[in-house]
């Protein structure tokens, strides 16, 4: 049997369904066709992560993580240019 792939937003709309209490965890988790280990481990996941919808800039580590690619880019630009001429010099 082929496995499915949830994206975030769908696997949020099923966890979000069970919290509501309009049905029961095994009639979401049939209604889904996922298991109710899923069903827990995402939920879980929701309980434990959900407080980085509210921060107030949640990409902060992506964009420190940018700079420093940049950062390190330019070094490696500058020290492969000063060998280049080290190795002209020696020639």
């Amino acid at each position: 049997m082929k496995r499915r792939e949830w994206t975030a937003k769908q696997k949020l709309q099923i966890v979000l369904d069970g919290l509501k209490n309009q049905l029961s965890v095994s009639d979401i988790c049939s209604k889904y066709s996922i298991s109710q280990g899923q069903y827990y481990k995402w939920r879980d996941q929701l309980l434990n992560n959900g407080e980085k919808a509210f921060e107030a800039n949640p990409d902060k580590a992506l964009v420190e993580a940018k700079k420093d690619i940049h950062r390190l880019k330019s070094i490696i630009g500058t020290l492969t240019v000063e060998l280049k001429k080290t190795e002209l010099e020696l020639l």
